[in-house]
């Protein structure tokens, strides 16, 4: 017996600590399991912020296990001081690690200048926003990969945001100086048009040396389809071109074969008018280019108007009288509790597809 004292006593010292360890870490767990696992992740809010509610449950428990430590006040002291060194430190060198990536991250959220979905130009990398992390931002490009960048990059350069409600786009094209003006833009102003844009325009950019530069431009409100759009135009100025009879043989144009002087280089089939039929729906390339970006934008729509629901819900059940009183009051409960079900399991499925998107861009294991 006399031999089990110093372990009994060793084991009364550190029996606070342990214990404190011990809550520490089922809190650390729980809290997990609640913010990021468990049914808070499916409901609103934001994951940067639960994350950072979980570091900021990490370091107290830190603190309060240096306290619970069976050591002298001194030493303690020690341990405390240089808690406070690291974490001096860590913010110290935050522009050039990790914490610089953060920083950049919360000044992203408080200006708010893009989300997911919208369509941003970064270095000349463009794409649409698939993710938005505390460290990085994810683009989706139009051929469908992913670029990455870390925050910090982003607040150091220029980032264009294509607005939601619409952007102007535009072609151009050279064109000699034997083609009268008013008939290439009466071209242009059609083939915009044709394209489906808005407010069409045409705008003389240059007066080269062996061609005058115009350019079509016109309103597009579906951003989504930005890139079928360009393509779409570009092609419609092709084709009015050449059914106007306009040769596109700018800047220079050598040949050194002997042709017939009514010979023109404009294919046969463009040249015929074509009949105007209502336009087949066609497929949109984005659909499949932008699809984690949709998913992604989708996602955040859907947390949006949960979390709008849930407020009313709360503001309604407030007033446990009114409700009791008024019929209407109950029955427009029961449509935002029957709402916020639907929107609950959509955000599921969200999170679910976004699950199965990062776990299909894996790479294989190899054995």
């Amino acid at each position: 017996m006399d031999g089990l004292k110093p372990v009994l006593e060793l084991l009364r010292e550190w029996l606070p600590f342990l214990i404190t360890l011990l809550i520490g870490t089922l809190v650390l767990m729980g809290a997990y399991r609640i913010l990021i696992s468990g049914r808070a992740a499916k409901g609103t809010g934001n994951i940067v912020g639960r994350q950072l509610l979980i570091a900021l449950l990490a370091g107290i428990v830190a603190v309060v296990l240096i306290l619970e430590l069976p050591i002298d006040n001194e030493p303690r002291g020690q341990l405390m001081s240089l808690l406070g060194i690291l974490v001096t430190a860590a913010v110290a060198l935050s522009s050039t690690t990790l914490l610089g990536n953060a920083m950049a991250g919360f000044m992203l959220r408080s200006i708010r200048n893009f989300h997911a979905g919208d369509f941003i130009v970064v270095d000349g990398h463009r794409g649409r926003v698939s993710e938005l992390g505390l460290l990085r931002t994810e683009i989706q490009t139009e051929r469908r990969t992913l670029t990455t960048f870390p925050n910090l990059y982003l607040v150091s350069n220029p980032v264009t945001v294509v607005r939601e409600s619409g952007t102007f786009i535009a072609a151009s094209v050279s064109l000699g100086y034997d083609v009268p003006r008013e008939k290439i833009e009466k071209c242009l102003l059609d083939a915009a048009e044709h394209a489906g844009l808005t407010d069409p325009f045409v705008f003389v950019l240059e007066l080269g040396d062996f061609s005058i530069t115009y350019q079509a431009a016109g309103f597009l409100e579906e951003v989504k389809f930005l890139i079928s759009a360009e393509s779409k135009l570009r092609a419609n100025m092709l084709d009015a071109l050449h059914q106007a009879g306009i040769e596109i043989v700018s800047p220079t144009f050598m040949n050194q074969r002997q042709l017939k002087p009514e010979k023109i280089f404009i294919p046969e089939g463009s040249r015929a008018p074509k009949p105007k039929v209502a336009p087949a729906e066609e497929p949109r390339p984005e659909d499949r280019m932008f699809d984690k970006a949709e998913l992604a934008e989708a996602a955040a729509d859907a947390e949006v108007k949960l979390k709008a629901v849930v407020d009313e819900i709360g503001q309604l059940q407030k007033d446990r009288a009114a409700l009791e009183k008024s019929p209407a009051l109950a029955s427009q409960l029961a449509t935002l509790e029957t709402t916020r079900t639907q929107l609950e399991e959509e955000v599921q499925q969200h999170k679910e597809a976004k699950e199965k998107e990062a776990e299909a861009d894996k790479p294989e294991s190899k054995s």
